[in-house]
């Protein structure tokens, strides 16, 4: 149960990150070096909720859906 709360909080996150690039390019003129920041903070956290779901399956604290 703790592990689908981690994902589900990692989802939001990730979205969080993504809005706020979305926000930082529509009102940053000086180039976009907070919305690189962003996205790349998103890059970041989604490569480490993919691990994380691999680990999570590899030691059985998911499955497969199979019985």
């Amino acid at each position: 149960m703790l592990f689908k709360i981690v994902v589900v909080l990692a989802l939001f996150v990730i979205i969080a990150s993504l809005f706020s690039a979305l926000y930082f390019l529509t009102k940053d003129k000086d180039g976009g070096t907070r919305t690189v920041r962003a996205l790349t903070l998103r890059i970041g956290l989604s490569i480490t909720l993919f691990v994380l779901l691999l680990l999570g399956y590899y030691f059985g604290l998911i499955g497969s859906g199979q019985h």
